[in-house]
């Protein structure tokens, strides 16, 4: 299957479908140069092929807003050709501070609240075969956005889009990050029909959406995992029984070899001395500043703007990049160049989808065709 992404970032979401198997990401989108030379680093590093259409550094708004008529033939095109070669989708998650009670909550008013609606627009007039849809819990949870969201909902099936939808937790894939997201999937009616997709009222039915889901999330918030310990510089522990080992920082930091990953020197210095370093405890992460983590248990959401500052669990610093990757849950092998600023460096690890939630709702998606297609 052919995969066009939109707000692609450092492609995390992207990576996913693409190692998954059975996806080919053929043309990229993002805004920001700086993301998207992340994007091209990071698979060039991993020998990953180029996406056949090309890196497109525009935005996205001008393919729909007939300011550049050009931009959305040329789109359309390739679109087209891509039909004609295999099944084609589209995947993105339009950025959501808009929507996030912690971000900037402006909603659909929003500048980044307005993408929603771009993205939706594109995907109508567009027409792919099949997309995804990925937003913070809050689009689907708070009133204020729900009318909005069940609005967009609208738009694609007056366009002809069968949907379902799920709030997912980066923890039930594997991920150590406590992260909730709204995933929306819609199939076009020409894919329904001749993938014989069973459908009722609009809404896919038996769509394995658990299929991929190594843990339950209640299961997981019910375990007793550590609290708060008093900072020990450098000092080892134990970990505790009763936990699950893979969900934690601990874990994934050794996984990823994160003290000799290529970044591992890439994090903020403190400009006010180090007291806030050397006094909070482990795991105490209460505060939406200066929040310490604990190694044997998950991260709170890898949000590293809005003033968030995530502190190694027993050393006198902020985070790594290549800690803050092996939190979203990448392979080891992928790297951010040297010459990216830390801002963006971390603020693109923080937009980004984590990796093997990706990579599982890819598995979902594809197991969803091939269930009633095993030919494919």
């Amino acid at each position: 299957m052919n995969i066009f992404s939109f707000f692609s970032g450092a492609g995390f979401l992207d990576l996913g479908f693409e190692l998954e198997g059975h996806y080919d990401i053929v043309f990229v989108n993002e805004f920001h140069k700086a993301f998207n030379d992340v994007y091209q680093y990071a698979r060039l590093n991993m020998e990953l092929p180029t996406p056949l259409y090309g890196h497109h550094v525009e935005n996205i708004i001008h393919y729909v807003d007939g300011t550049h008529p050009e931009m959305f033939r040329d789109l359309m095109n390739l679109v087209n050709e891509s039909k004609e070669r295999a099944l084609t989708g589209f995947i993105g998650g339009p950025p959501c501070p808009d929507f996030s009670v912690a971000g900037k909550n402006r909603g659909k008013e929003g500048d980044n609240g307005k993408l929603s609606q771009t993205y939706a627009d594109l995907i109508c007039q567009a027409q792919p075969d099949f997309f995804l849809f990925e937003n913070v819990k809050g689009l689907y949870r708070t009133a204020r956005h729900r009318d909005f969201f069940e609005s967009l909902k609208q738009q694609f099936r007056e366009s002809g889009y069968s949907l379902t939808e799920r709030l997912i937790n980066s923890l039930e894939y594997g991920a150590p990050q406590d992260r909730d997201r709204i995933i929306l999937v819609g199939f076009s009616k020409k894919t329904v029909d001749s993938m014989h997709l069973p459908v009722e009222n609009g809404v896919l039915q038996g769509f394995p959406w658990l299929q991929h889901q190594l843990y339950n999330l209640d299961e997981i918030k019910s375990l007793p995992w550590p609290k708060k310990d008093s900072y020990r510089e450098g000092v080892q522990t134990i970990k505790p029984n009763g936990i699950i080992e893979d969900l934690t920082v601990m874990h994934w930091w050794s996984r990823n070899d994160v003290e000799h990953h290529p970044n591992r020197n890439m994090y903020f210095r403190p400009r006010a001395g180090l007291h806030r370093f050397v006094t909070k405890d482990e795991g105490d992460d209460e505060k939406k500043c200066f929040k310490r983590l604990h190694r044997w248990r998950y991260s709170p959401t890898a949000a590293y703007g809005n003033n968030e500052v995530h502190i190694h669990p027993f050393l006198p610093r902020r985070i790594s990049v290549s800690e803050a990757l092996a939190i979203q849950s990448l392979p080891a092998n992928f790297v951010l160049p040297d010459d990216i600023t830390l801002t963006d460096a971390f603020k693109t690890i923080g937009n980004g989808v984590p990796f093997v939630a990706a990579r599982g709702i890819a598995e979902t998606i594809y197991d969803y065709i091939h269930h009633y297609n095993p030919q494919l």
